[in-house]
């Protein structure tokens, strides 16, 4: 008697997991759950149902996390295709934050043309970044057939505004530039008179959510956050191409 009662009670666990596979929760059922689990000042973008293990995807700005169907429990990492090697969230997360390049005030940078100039980015720097000098230093000047519109974005001291209202002001914005990031030679003092475009482009930057310099944005609009290596942004090329 007692094994048919364990029989069909593992039976009734069996179909109730069941019906909830074929049943899960909708993402505006997770997002009502979450959310208030994740804190008072934390506001979820979205909730997607993803085709991996039942787990759903949360999006806060531009970070993603994932929960099971119960909103119970929080991962914090990146999911990998260990088939084909594919980091499946850093995929999903160019893809959110893909912007139109065209959309970008390019006459509010600094333009320099290498080589031929066919490859195209565009690159946040601040004039204070160390990270920014050393992409400068290494993989920028090693890459060739590329243009590059730099926007000075000013988010680490009051002093990078007046380095960037410098450089912009200078008779020669690319050589002042190049001279300050490769050099270390301060740019001469803009007369009081000269604009700069220093809070459009910080407006601007906040709106496509950089938060660290330097950040590298290509021509389909996806984005590389952070210095690489020119052996990497030869390899973001070559994708490109294809």
């Amino acid at each position: 008697m007692r094994k048919t009662k364990i029989a069909l009670l593992s039976l009734s666990v069996l179909m109730a997991s069941c019906v909830g596979a074929q049943n899960p929760p909708s993402p505006e059922a997770i997002k009502k759950l979450i959310e208030p689990r994740l804190g008072e000042n934390v506001k979820v973008d979205s909730v997607t149902e993803t085709p991996y293990s039942g787990l759903y995807e949360v999006r806060i700005g531009s970070d993603i996390l994932y929960t099971d169907k119960t909103a119970t429990y929080l991962v914090n990492g990146h999911i990998f295709n260990l088939k084909t090697g594919a980091d499946l969230t850093r995929e999903r997360i160019e893809e959110l934050t893909k912007i139109k390049f065209s959309d970008l005030p390019l006459d509010k940078a600094i333009k320099s043309v290498k080589g031929d100039g066919s490859r195209v980015i565009a690159v946040f720097e601040d004039p204070n970044c160390g990270y920014c000098k050393r992409l400068r230093q290494t993989t920028l000047k090693e890459t060739d057939n590329v243009t590059i519109y730099t926007f000075m974005y000013n988010i680490l001291s009051d002093d990078s505004f007046t380095k960037s209202k410098n450089v912009w002001c200078a008779p020669d914005r690319q050589k002042a530039w190049d001279d300050w990031m490769l050099n270390g030679k301060v740019p001469a003092t803009a007369a009081a008179s000269c604009e700069s475009p220093n809070d459009e482009i910080l407006a601007l930057g906040r709106k496509l959510g950089i938060q660290g310099t330097p950040a590298i944005f290509f021509a389909d609009g996806s984005r590389i956050p952070g210095a690489i290596d020119s052996k990497s942004l030869e390899e973001k090329f070559s994708k490109l191409k294809k």
